[in-house]
């Protein structure tokens, strides 16, 4: 079953790789014996259902979890349950990609007025005179 993003994208299960590993923590001798751990792999790089602007923004985004092959890697372990488990790092692989089809807004850079200019020198001459009246006669 695909993974819906946004209306116009959605990942196709031959996108994702799932490997279960046993994960630390709570669950007492149940950890040692049960592969909870997720690491879902997604493989960005390659995938047609993802526009090149967004994977530019997404790889961005990603930081450590993009590797050198261009593929985004999710490892969670925080449940004791594979499934959830598995959910949570499918829900985290879409809210990055959606926070990537967002695009950011163009910086409008602005000028500092001559008038802010003018005040700004008058009020730092005005300072300075203060300071000079402090010194009084040598």
């Amino acid at each position: 079953m695909p993974l819906t993003v946004t209306p116009t994208i959605e990942i196709q299960d031959w996108e994702l790789t799932e490997h279960f590993v046993r994960a630390g923590g709570p669950g007492g001798q149940n950890v040692n014996k049960v592969s909870s751990a997720v690491e879902l792999r997604f493989e960005a790089e390659r995938s047609p259902s993802i526009p090149g602007p967004v994977k530019a923004r997404l790889r961005r985004l990603a930081g450590r979890r993009w590797t050198k092959e261009g593929a985004l890697i999710f490892q969670v372990s925080e449940e004791r349950s594979q499934a959830r488990n598995r959910e949570i790092a499918r829900d985290r692989l879409v809210e990055l990609i959606r926070a990537a089809t967002v695009v950011p807004k163009r910086r409008v850079k602005t000028k500092v007025s001559q008038n802010q200019k003018r005040k700004r020198v008058e009020a730092k001459k005005k300072r300075g005179e203060i300071k000079a009246l402090r010194q009084g006669p040598l």
